[in-house]
């Protein structure tokens, strides 16, 4: 059973902070890329911020550059997402997604989201 299970999200002011957690159970974590993806109302879904299987070649959208870092913990099996500098653009749904490859061929799975609201 693949559950991909986000929490940390909540209402935040202006350059707040939150940190997201996606939990997860099922398939080999370790071996699956870990990424964080976002979808603002009216806007198509986009990469936030990923992560390689051992902790190496994060990436990051340009607009979360210097304020977002993500993180995987191979042992829980759980990759975050610390927010810091939040602003009122960052609220969104924010999506936990995973993608492994195996003799070719691509395994992804999502989680069902986490809403982020920044508001004074």
């Amino acid at each position: 059973q693949v559950q991909l299970v986000e929490s940390g999200g909540g209402l935040v002011q202006p350059g707040g902070s939150l940190r997201l957690s996606c939990a997860t159970n099922g398939f080999t974590f370790d071996t699956y890329r870990m990424n964080w993806y976002r979808q603002a109302p009216g806007k198509e879904r986009e990469l936030v911020a990923g992560i390689q299987t051992l902790n190496a070649g994060p990436n990051y959208a340009d607009s979360v550059k210097g304020r977002f870092i993500i993180s995987r913990d191979n042992y829980k099996n759980t990759v975050y997402l610390q927010m810091n500098g939040l602003k009122a653009e960052d609220t969104a749904v924010y999506f936990c997604f995973a993608r492994g490859f195996r003799r070719g061929i691509t395994y992804d799975y999502w989680g069902r989201g986490t809403q982020v609201t920044v508001s004074s």
